[in-house]
């Protein structure tokens, strides 16, 4: 989908800000930060739209954040092609020495039993440690 149609299937109203930043997001393949993001949408880029944008594409499910360390937030088009995910289904790997985070869309996140009168409403997985780069 394009941005103009994922923005139209979730219902948000299509503004230059939101659509330069789903853009940027679907040309990496990696989840990227606030300064990655900034790079990429250039003059696009003003803090407090960047803030309203991301909130609003956060809440219609449409990108998710990731919070990686105390002061490393990355975000991440949710899939809305196949199956429409709007929770990452998958482990983080953040490496601690480059400070890149890794989808390892192989390692699925697990159902935790819950005790009674809890209920989840989203489930983060993120590891920490050194990427197989850094770990050579």
């Amino acid at each position: 989908m394009n941005p103009s149609e994922i923005l139209f299937h979730h219902q948000v109203k299509k503004t230059t800000p939101r659509v330069a930043i789903i853009q940027a997001l679907q040309q990496r393949c990696t989840p990227l930060s606030e300064g990655d993001l900034k790079d990429l949408l250039g003059d696009l880029y003003d803090r407090t739209t960047f803030y309203r944008s991301m909130q609003t594409l956060t809440d219609a499910g449409i990108i998710h954040r990731i919070v990686a360390d105390n002061v490393l937030v990355k975000y991440v088009l949710n899939d809305c092609e196949h199956g429409h995910h709007h929770q990452p289904d998958h482990v983080h790997f953040y490496c601690q020495q480059c400070k890149d985070l890794i989808c390892m869309e192989e390692l699925k996140v697990q159902a935790y039993q819950l005790p009674d009168g809890f209920k989840e409403q989203t489930c983060d997985v993120i590891i920490r440690g050194l990427c197989s780069n850094c770990n050579k």
